[in-house]
């Protein structure tokens, strides 16, 4: 495991565009995992500058984001679909057939989930897979259960996800209860994982993550058994 620390939210941004920059120049044709939520949006941001001065490109890449909730149509506000096209897909050169994402607006969510694992397995797997980590250690939206899915699939949302989420919609209750998420299989086999974690309230969950046992009572610290592992985070500990 490697750990980098930024000095600040804003560091962090930088840090994690510039790390993503140098995987992207070494390999073109890159394929990686993307997250959603308020911790990635400075990576985005940079990645958008240095992608518009011509320094990188995404011309050959391809990109699968983590999860999406169940219900909400991809022009929905709060969708992640809408979140990836107004924070990064319509902002850089990603031809629009390079970057999927689970749909959850589908009447047969099993058969988008069978579709998603192998889109991801049609193009060899997720090389470099970018992570947040939920308050409750969620990856993606891998919830602490008794037993971790391998696979792409529905999952209940906690309670602590939904109150988590609750301030990006009017209210708790029109907070999806579900979302589709890719699971921990295909997660745990890209090549490398960069792992992006800000803020004191993350502090607990961080050190857990890292340093607790492995279980599935917090998802993330699975992340220990990878082979590649760099965490990004402006918290020491």
């Amino acid at each position: 495991m490697e750990y980098l620390y930024a000095q600040d939210n804003l560091s962090l941004g930088q840090m994690a565009a510039r790390w993503v920059a140098r995987e992207i120049l070494a390999c073109p044709n890159l394929v990686l995992g993307l997250p959603t939520g308020s911790t990635p949006i400075g990576m985005y941001q940079h990645l958008t500058r240095l992608a518009q001065e011509g320094i990188i490109s995404f011309a050959q890449a391809r990109t699968f984001n983590l999860d999406e909730y169940v219900g909400l149509t991809a022009d929905h506000p709060q969708s992640y679909a809408f979140f990836m096209r107004e924070h990064f897909w319509s902002k850089v050169d990603l031809p629009k057939a390079n970057g999927d994402i689970p749909r959850g607006d589908v009447s047969d969510l099993a058969a988008e989930c069978r579709r998603y694992d192998d889109a991801i397995q049609s193009v060899g797997g997720i090389e470099v897979q970018i992570l947040g980590l939920g308050p409750n250690g969620h990856i993606g939206f891998n919830e602490p259960s008794h037993n971790m899915e391998i696979h792409t699939h529905v999952v209940d949302l906690t309670a602590e996800t939904i109150q988590a989420n609750t301030r990006f919609f009017p209210g708790s209750e029109a907070v999806p209860r579900q979302a589709i998420t890719m699971g921990v299989g295909s997660i745990m086999r890209a090549q490398r994982i960069l792992l992006l974690v800000s803020g004191e309230s993350k502090r607990d969950i961080l050190t857990k993550t890292l340093y607790g046992p492995v279980s599935t009572a917090v998802p993330a610290s699975i992340l220990q058994l990878h082979t590649d592992l760099t965490v990004l985070t402006d918290i020491k500990i």
